[in-house]
């Protein structure tokens, strides 16, 4: 069975390729365009991995990952981080709030996909 992969991000085209390389390689994707709109699928829902941009209206990636974290169903679900910022300050404050982990913009699709694969459940 294809593992669900929730991508939060408020960039077409970044979600764009991001959907394109993971159904490429067989995974199933779920789609939210903020923080807030990517909340509608943490309600039961069985997904296997989050990849989430830090800039975003509304609800920015921390605020998302914070969100994620205090709910049982998905505490413990890896998360990445996708972001354009490159300052180990950032990096910090996103693996305090539980990120696992973080992929800088712009990527290579076997970059994002070896991520994914080091820290998929």
């Amino acid at each position: 069975m294809a593992k669900t992969i929730l991508i939060v991000d408020d960039s077409e085209s970044i979600r764009e390729v991001v959907n394109f390389t993971l159904e490429k390689e067989g995974y199933n994707v779920l789609v939210g365009v903020d923080g807030s709109d990517a909340q509608k699928h943490l309600n039961g829902t069985k997904i296997d991995l989050i990849i989430t941009d830090l800039h975003m209206p509304v609800m920015d990636g921390i605020e998302f990952i914070k969100a994620v974290r205090v709910n049982e169903i998905y505490k413990m679900i890896p998360i990445l981080f996708l972001t354009t910022e490159s300052q180990n300050e950032k990096k910090m404050e996103a693996k305090e709030a539980g990120a696992t982990g973080w992929i800088i913009k712009p990527f290579l699709p076997a970059k994002l996909i070896a991520a994914i694969q080091k820290v998929m459940i």
